[in-house]
């Protein structure tokens, strides 16, 4: 468990800091699926523009957020209901980081002592950190009483991370800039979603790295490419089938080339009855669209029965964005 003293005197305190009179909050926060990703050219920054499609989906993350003892006042301490060694506790983890920026941006002093339950896979481009990290903000915002509004957690959110506002707002929606401009996106009707999931993870910045190697010889456009119609359509009509023929990330072809058996995954999903599969976000998780949940479990049990995967996760969607519970 670590310990980080929370940082007083925000530069631009939105309000001055009020006591809450909550013990304990829990919040859960959802993963995320790309239903579109198109990567535009590294900027000066280093940082791609992107255009992309989330959907939250029935993968949770929970956040319990206490108040300190006495003797350790002042403080941010974490800890995992289920210990990750793949998932720190320090300082670095993006929870932590969240708590920390909430407490200077209000001039909170109290600290908090973090719980996470994790189900989103670790580093499989599903935005688990970044789940934790809204459903912090969230959870410390109660517990400290500060009093943010959604947007103004939404500006912080966007300071620790492109993917930690979406987890915030949920449902489905596009991403803009490096992800994290949202505007929200109409979607009728209930989509079953399979996760192959891998033991070891892939590393984004590599992805985005082997992505810039491939452009170069692809001669790749320098912005990304808008949304197609056909695939906000589908969403609206609540027609699987039509989403599948839509569905796209620019960064699969450098996943796969990262990790070829990517696409053995993707084949057998399709072979098992899935719509459409394809690398989530920066990999390595494997999404399947199903158009039924038999046809779900189906796919599910192929690919655990197939040995090339560490796991295979049911979920539907969209589901709703960081919100108390309990």
């Amino acid at each position: 468990m670590s310990r980080l003293r929370a940082v007083p005197g925000g530069q631009s305190a939105p309000q001055p800091a009020r006591a809450g009179s909550m013990v304990k909050v829990r919040v859960e926060a959802p993963g995320k699926v790309n239903l579109f990703l198109s990567a535009g050219a590294p900027g000066a920054d280093g940082y791609h523009l992107l255009t992309t499609v989330f959907q939250a989906v029935r993968l949770i993350e929970t956040v319990t957020a206490r108040r300190q003892a006495a003797d350790l006042r002042g403080t941010i301490t974490l800890g995992l209901e289920e210990p990750d060694p793949a998932v720190p506790t320090d300082a670095t983890n993006l929870a932590v980081r969240a708590a920390a920026r909430l407490a200077e941006e209000t001039g909170v002093t109290d600290g908090v002592d973090l719980l996470l339950r994790k189900r989103v896979p670790v580093a499989g481009g599903m935005a688990g950190g970044s789940a934790d990290a809204a459903a912090t903000l969230v959870a410390c915002n109660a517990l400290w009483g500060t009093g943010l509004s959604q947007a103004q957690l939404l500006v912080l959110a966007a300071q620790l991370g492109a993917d930690v506002p979406f987890p915030l707002l949920g449902a489905t929606a596009v991403g803009h800039g490096r992800g994290d401009r949202l505007t929200p996106l109409m979607a009728r009707g209930t989509y079953h979603w399979v996760f192959a999931t891998s033991a070891q993870g892939l590393s984004t910045p590599a992805v985005f790295q082997r992505f810039d190697a491939l452009a170069q010889d692809s001669a790749a456009p320098a912005a990304p490419a808008d949304v197609p119609a056909e695939l906000t359509g589908a969403l609206r009509d609540g027609d699987p089938r039509a989403l599948a023929a839509c569905l796209h990330n620019d960064l699969q072809e450098a996943a796969i080339s990262l990790r070829p058996q990517l696409a053995d995954i993707i084949a057998l999903a399709e072979a098992s009855g899935a719509l459409r599969a394809m690398v989530s976000g920066s990999g390595p998780t494997i999404a399947a669209l199903a158009p039924d949940p038999a046809t779900a479990m189906r796919v599910a049990n192929a690919l655990t029965a197939s040995g090339l995967v560490t796991g295979a996760l049911r979920a539907d969607a969209p589901v709703a964005g960081a919100r108390m519970v309990g």
